[in-house]
């Protein structure tokens, strides 16, 4: 198993209405649209355990959902409540990393 080293955020805010931005300590700054991120959920309910199939319907999520409260999960991750009722997902730093939107992000 590779030894990689999982970054951390130094700050994790609603930018405004519709986004959430994380600066990493390495001064990255990811910016997730909100509904973007609540798609992007592998919880239990969101994402079959066994297939890896998703679960959530796109339609049933609304075009304003965003986080209602961010907390802290050990020093890996975060979990979100979010406007939809939904709370049971943790985001891990790392999948957070893995799935930031920037242009940059996505070319590697």
């Amino acid at each position: 198993m590779e030894n990689q080293r999982i970054l951390r955020p130094l700050e994790i805010k609603q930018a405004d209405s519709e986004t959430l931005a994380i600066r990493w300590e390495d001064a990255h700054e990811s910016r997730y649209p909100s509904r973007s991120l609540r798609l992007l959920c592998r919880c239990a309910a969101c994402v079959d355990e066994w297939s890896g199939a998703h679960r959530l319907n796109e339609d049933s999520v609304p075009q304003d959902v965003h986080p209602v409260r961010l907390q802290s999960v050990g020093r890996y991750g975060i979990k979100i409540d979010w406007s939809d009722g939904h709370n049971t997902g943790i985001y891990t730093f790392q999948y957070l990393r893995e799935i930031c939107p920037c242009a940059a992000c996505r070319k590697s």
